[in-house]
């Protein structure tokens, strides 16, 4: 592992991104260059999707391009995060071994013509993958430009083949010793599913209805350990010839094939991509909830931005610009929030292939450009900030986060298809991001005894570790809130019996709940205090808690709906709908009121995003991004850094990071 960190070797805050030069030609090589200085830009991505350039035939390598740029790179002062390219294996790789191709669930086997065209069981593509990786890092490893190793890209493809049978079997018997305890787990008595030998057991592939749900769980498990299992054997290829920091980017969309705590603990620096799901004010809360789940996953460590895009903002069936201001915002949105800089897919915007409307940090249009002409301005605010460099971000409410959880809620025959795991997180994160609180993401496992408010948005699945971790939290005197479909199965999918949720979590709350309801697609339902909830509902028994409000009609009319208990030295709350958006709202104020938790800067109005980096020696830093169309006064002047005067007001749209003594 470095003993430099990569802000040490850069000299400041990263900004670049990722550089295709084998897509152009020398004058552009040239262009680039120059424009590069002009943007300050010291760090690029290079080599992600280069394997068919670097091994032309198996076993034979060429290095001649790779040698040049990194020299030519070196020369203009930029460091390289190098890349290996293992994301996109070439046509002569999976016409050599077609068996490393991937299978969908319904055993289709896709071909070569894309990218992430690779099963990570197959054999051939492991080897093919470390010999790569290891024959890279001894030819770079005391190359001046290398900052930072870069494995793979977005891990994250599954595959249902052979290969992935065998190699869940092998899994499967490490984890449960024995076909009685599988089927056990798996409840294999349901549906006449008893397994008698390891053969029979395979992949959740397409099938007639709905498909075990224990074993759609193990599948999602046993594939984040091969992803985690195909990372450590680059990352060691790697580190046997160089001593530079190693990772791979962290995708954090909607969708998840990785435990992303047990990935971001082989990482040396945690890095992550993101693109906005929706424009405007949206936009930005997404940038937070990103940032925030990133930062949280370092555990403290440093954190990289690895891509952001340059002009991209994905609403559904429209890929939008950003508007003016947004590269600047939603930049210093992730530094805000613990990144140790910022980085864009990609340099320069592609003539061809399957991206070539994908913005890009040069555009079609070329330097001549609003987009340019945004980025350099962006690169000159970043270069000035290079004081935050190893300065922390503290935040006193958690978000529970699991993985079990989330794939638990995946699973066919559940009773709502509007139980989403990431709309609720999100959900969560927005209300306290409204409210001007730094978040922190949790396990359910994790000590957080540090936190006065802790929000469980959607813990369909608990273990019984973390149900007695709740509950000693809330006896310890935390204040957490626990939201409806909580608790109800177990590790492996089981059921609770004797009520939901978990038994521990049931004392910490002082609630049963008997029964739950679904409701119908855009349904509501009236509660007593002039709410309303969607999408759930259910019958509960308080069994030492006071009801704060009840449903206001139908059969559950008189029943809690919001529970408080005071246990211990804390207080548990429960939640056993999905409130309204005023409600919720208005829900996480009293909380944080409660928890004695306020805003991380004092005195600004709605819409005035406000993140505090702080360093070891006492030093701190108040960034503050206006999304106000109107000019916002500071609470008190102060240096800004990003401008090197002092300012008393925020401009419409505008940003100051303000140095505080």
């Amino acid at each position: 592992m470095t003993t430099r960190s990569l802000t040490d070797r850069l000299g400041g805050l990263a900004f670049g991104g990722d550089y295709n030069p084998e897509q152009w030609d020398e004058p552009v090589w040239k262009e680039d260059d120059a424009l590069m200085r002009r943007a300050r830009v010291n760090l690029a991505t290079v080599g992600v999707f280069s394997w068919a350039l670097l091994e032309p035939d198996e076993g034979r390598y060429d290095f001649a391009w790779l040698d040049a740029q990194l020299d030519r790179l070196h020369a203009n002062g930029v460091a390289v995060d190098l890349a290996t390219p293992t994301a996109s294996p070439p046509p002569w790789f999976t016409l050599a071994h077609p068996d490393a191709l991937p299978v969908t669930p319904d055993g289709t086997r896709l071909t070569h013509g894309s990218r992430d065209t690779y099963c990570l069981t197959a054999p051939a593509y492991r080897g093919a993958a470390r010999r790569i990786a290891s024959a890279l890092a001894e030819r770079y490893a005391e190359h001046p430009a290398i900052a930072l190793w870069h494995v793979h890209n977005e891990y994250g493809t599954l595959c249902y083949c052979d290969h992935t049978a065998v190699a869940f079997r092998g899994w499967l018997r490490a984890r449960h010793g024995s076909l009685d305890a599988l089927n056990e787990a798996w409840g294999t008595a349901f549906w006449s599913q008893r397994y008698t030998s390891w053969e029979q057991v395979l992949p959740p592939r397409a099938t007639q209805w709905h498909r075990n749900p224990g074993q759609t769980l193990d599948f999602r498990r046993f594939w984040s350990d091969e992803i985690i299992a195909a990372y450590r054997e680059q990352r060691d290829a790697i580190r046997a010839h160089s001593d530079r920091p190693v990772t791979t980017n962290l995708m954090l969309p909607a969708y998840q094939n990785v435990d992303l705590w047990a990935l971001a603990r082989e990482l040396d620096v945690v890095t992550s991509d993101q693109y906005p799901s929706a424009p405007g004010l949206d936009a930005a809360a997404d940038v937070a909830f990103h940032a925030d789940r990133a930062r949280s996953l370092g555990g403290g460590r440093p954190w990289l931005l690895m891509e952001q895009g340059t002009s991209t903002v994905y609403d559904r069936d429209r890929v939008l610009s950003k508007e003016p201001g947004d590269i600047l915002r939603h930049t210093l949105g992730h530094i805000a929030r613990g990144s140790e800089g910022a980085l864009f897919f990609q340099w320069r915007q592609s003539r061809f292939g399957a991206e070539t409307w994908h913005s890009a940090i040069v555009p079609h249009a070329g330097p001549d450009s609003r987009i340019f002409r945004e980025v350099a301005h962006v690169g000159e605010a970043v270069a000035r900030l290079g004081e935050l460099a190893g300065s922390t971000v503290t935040a006193s409410v958690a978000v529970l986060h699991d993985a079990d959880a989330w794939w638990a809620l995946g699973v066919d025959g559940l009773p709502s298809a509007d139980l989403d795991y990431h709309a609720a997180l999100g959900r969560a994160h927005r209300a306290l991001w409204d409210a001007g609180v730094t978040v922190d993401f949790a396990h359910p496992e994790h000590d957080l005894s540090r936190f006065p408010l802790v929000i469980a948005p959607a813990l369909f699945l608990l273990s019984d570790t973390a149900a007695e971790n709740l509950r000693r939290y809330v006896a310890d005197g935390g204040t957490l809130l626990v939201q409806h479909a909580s608790g109800y199965v177990d590790e492996q999918l089981h059921a609770r019996l004797g009520g939901y949720p978990a038994a521990p979590l049931r004392e910490a709350l002082g609630i049963r709940v008997e029964e739950y309801r679904p409701l119908r697609r855009d349904e509501r339902i009236a509660l007593s205090d002039g709410s309303h909830g969607t999408v759930w509902s259910e019958s509960l028994r308080a069994e030492g808690a006071d009801t704060l409000a009840a449903y206001a009609e139908g059969m559950l009319a008189g029943d809690p709906a919001l529970t408080r208990h005071h246990f211990g030295t804390g207080t548990g709350w429960y939640l056993s709908t999905r409130l309204d958006d005023a409600g919720y709202a208005a829900l996480v104020a009293r909380l944080l009121d409660e928890a004695r938790v306020g805003p991380e800067v004092p005195g600004l109005p709605a819409q005035v995003e406000a993140v505090v980096r702080r360093a070891p020696d006492g030093r701190s830093w108040h960034v503050l991004i206006n999304h106000r169309p109107e000019p916002v006064p500071l609470p008190e002047p102060a240096h800004d850094v990003l401008t090197g005067i002092t300012v008393s007001e925020l401009p419409p749209g505008g940003c100051a990071v303000l140095r505080i003594t």
